[in-house]
């Protein structure tokens, strides 16, 4: 299958990459495609002719986009509208990567795919104007949304083993739980979705869940680092940005389409730790 690959110098656009087997793949970063731009990702769709794209890109700055509600909205919501309305006239199919930032946060249990949504932050909101824009325009699509994503690049697991290297003692928030997601498992999953026409909207995170001290500890212990962690409220670490008290993804459709085959998180969080 060609599939183009938007976002590929991210987390998520490099591991599908590194996952492509005999696919053929067409990467773009930023540089080669702005998603904003309706005509130029018309233009790019026609050259290529993608069967399929995987739509990584995403304005993610969480804080950013808070004081940037136009730049976020021109690539989280107008971008997905622009891939959805090339695939639409390619004929292809589409993944539309998107948040555990479209819920609230208020909820004490894990949410479910057709969980009404309630985002409380501009990226959130621009994520969940992605989504609906996707589905008025495109039939054949995978709305996928995932959460506390780590892989090759910046995220949360590297930047505690380098304060590991730098700090005896840590504070990390206690009072916000999610579930640490694998890219691995994530690029897998979506492959598998790929080749299925199971369209539709899906929560795609590892198994399990977790509050950022705990992940922390885990980190630490795995790692086999000395360090000790203090949990604390999220009241300390304020932000412009409000995070979701509980986001915690449900695979309930994942499970009954693929059977889920998303590991436990502190198995993948193993396995990534022996290639950093």
């Amino acid at each position: 299958m060609r599939i183009l690959v938007t976002g590929a110098n991210g987390q998520l656009g490099r591991e599908v990459a590194r996952q492509a087997g005999d696919h053929e793949l067409v990467l773009a970063d930023r540089r080669r495609l702005d998603i904003a731009d309706e005509t130029a990702v018309r233009a790019l769709l026609r050259e290529i002719k993608p069967q399929a794209v995987i739509h990584c890109a995403a304005y993610t700055n969480v804080d950013g986009a808070e004081s940037d509600a136009d730049g976020a909205f021109r690539v989280n919501a107008a971008g997905a509208r622009n891939i959805a309305a090339g695939c639409l006239e390619q004929q292809a199919r589409m993944v539309y990567v998107s948040t555990d930032y479209v819920f609230d946060g208020q909820t004490a249990a894990a949410y479910r795919e057709f969980d009404p949504v309630n985002p409380q932050t501009v990226y959130g909101r621009t994520k969940f104007q992605g989504e609906q824009l996707v589905r008025q325009i495109l039939g054949r699509h995978y709305i996928v949304r995932t959460a506390w994503l780590y892989g090759d690049g910046g995220n949360f697991v590297r930047t505690m083993l380098k304060l590991a290297e730098e700090c005896q003692e840590l504070r990390v928030v206690a009072d916000q739980t999610g579930t640490p997601t694998s890219t691995v498992d994530l690029a897998r999953v979506i492959y598998q979705l790929l080749a299925s026409d199971a369209y539709g909207t899906y929560h795609a995170t590892c198994q399990g869940h977790c509050t950022w001290y705990e992940f922390a500890c885990e980190i630490f212990k795995q790692s086999g680092k000395k360090v000790r962690v203090t949990p604390v409220a999220s009241g300390e670490f304020p932000r412009p940005a409000k995070r979701p008290a509980y986001s915690v993804l449900d695979n309930y459709l994942l499970r009954m389409t693929l059977g889920d085959p998303m590991r436990q998180w502190q198995a993948a969080l193993q396995e990534y730790l022996t290639l950093v």
